[in-house]
């Protein structure tokens, strides 16, 4: 099986064929905004991180900036800052056009302001949209899929039908050559043991474990148990009384392929097959930790009904909940409670998943990017604002 997609100067595909405006600090964000509102074909990527903030998350930031805007579905990238952030802003964009693309970089600061600055950043957009405009998708293999794996607003029906499908549609990708990528660290916990058995050698399990350690070694850090914040209120109304429950549900989307390797937060993958990246559960984080990445598309199982797809990436909702579909219907892609109405089987299901993921990463829209439910997103960091 094919789907159509844009093949980059690096090699990789694109399911997308977008100009990227990223800020690369908070304070440029009214910017960049501002900019892609009015020029068709670029999307912006918004974030609150890129000053005042230890070293290392400084670091972190500037390697997700880097991954995002490497990312294969963005053709062209228009990086947007301040002037003064602690970010290296030409570091980052040597490191995006390395990928063979064009970058352009605007400075509020020098520009002369805000005002000044958006109306240069819309002729450098419209110019790159146009330069983009000439690429067209050519039919490529299965192989070429990075698929994110994602979970939220969870409730008993996402860990009995949702993740399940998830998992089955990740393992069919995976043995086509494919790459899925598995997060959310916190919804592990309580689980950590069984994933870790699905690791290819004892060294990777070691590091799934690892991972959990530290995360809940985070939550301690401030006097907290990481138990008190999971399950959510909302996860507990939706029926889930443990965090151990949560996480069966969770980790059922990994399906059952061998885990490769264990990768830090929106660090691109060096194999194929299935692999753990550390982040949190949070959707703002997450997804743009698989954007980073490197993931062309996103599969995102339900219950209750979140709504947050991607600026760039198409996001896949899947829900087995019956009212959840019915009632958020402009938020849905995909119905699988048809495994507990007995009209479909769960391998069933998965394959129709899978059939609709290569439907998607064509250019089939998703109710996110319908709906312009995209721009809430985030970068994970770990240390203080100072």
């Amino acid at each position: 099986m094919e789907f159509k997609g844009y093949r980059r100067p690096d090699g990789r595909v694109g399911t997308r064929n977008y100009v990227g405006v990223l800020s690369t600090v908070v304070c440029a964000n009214e910017v960049a905004e501002r900019i892609a509102r009015e020029v068709r074909g670029a999307t912006a990527f918004l974030h609150h991180q890129g000053c005042g903030q230890m070293p290392t998350d400084v670091a972190r930031v500037s390697q997700t900036l880097i991954g995002l805007g490497q990312n294969p579905n963005l053709a062209s990238v228009l990086l947007v800052s301040l002037g003064c952030e602690s970010v290296v802003v030409e570091e980052v964009a040597q490191a995006i056009a390395a990928t063979g693309k064009r970058v352009e970089h605007l400075v509020i600061q020098e520009e002369g302001g805000a005002a000044r600055s958006v109306a240069k950043g819309e002729l450098l957009a419209q110019d790159l949209v146009m330069e983009a405009s000439v690429f067209s998708p050519d039919l490529c293999p299965v192989s070429d899929l990075v698929l994110g794996l994602k979970c939220g607003s969870s409730d008993t029906t996402q860990g009995l039908f949702a993740t399940p499908v998830v998992g089955i549609a990740s393992d069919l990708v995976v043995a086509a050559g494919g790459t899925s990528i598995l997060g959310e660290i916190t919804e592990f916990i309580g689980a950590e043991h069984i994933l870790a058995r699905h690791a290819r050698t004892e060294a990777v399990g070691a590091q799934i474990l690892a991972l959990v350690q530290r995360m809940e070694a985070r939550a301690k850090a401030v006097g907290c148990d990481m138990r008190g914040g999971q399950p959510t209120g909302g996860n507990i109304k939706g029926g889930l009384s443990t965090i151990e429950e949560k996480s069966l549900g969770a980790i059922a989307k990994a399906g059952v392929s061998p885990i490769e390797a264990v990768y830090e937060y929106g660090e691109r993958p060096q194999v194929k097959g299935l692999v753990v990246m550390d982040s949190p559960g949070r959707e703002p984080e997450i997804l743009t930790g698989l954007a980073a990445a490197g993931c062309n598309l996103i599969a995102f199982a339900t219950g209750r009904g979140a709504p947050q797809g991607f600026p760039f990436v198409p996001v896949v909702k899947i829900t087995g909940n019956r009212v959840t579909w019915d009632k958020l219907r402009d938020h849905m892609d995909l119905y699988v409670g048809t495994i507990m109405e007995g009209t479909e089987t769960l391998p069933a299901a998965g394959r129709r998943l899978f059939a609709e993921c290569l439907g998607f990463a064509s250019g089939r829209l998703t109710k996110a990017e319908i709906s312009g439910y995209t721009n809430s997103m985030d970068i994970y960091v770990t240390g203080p604002v100072i």
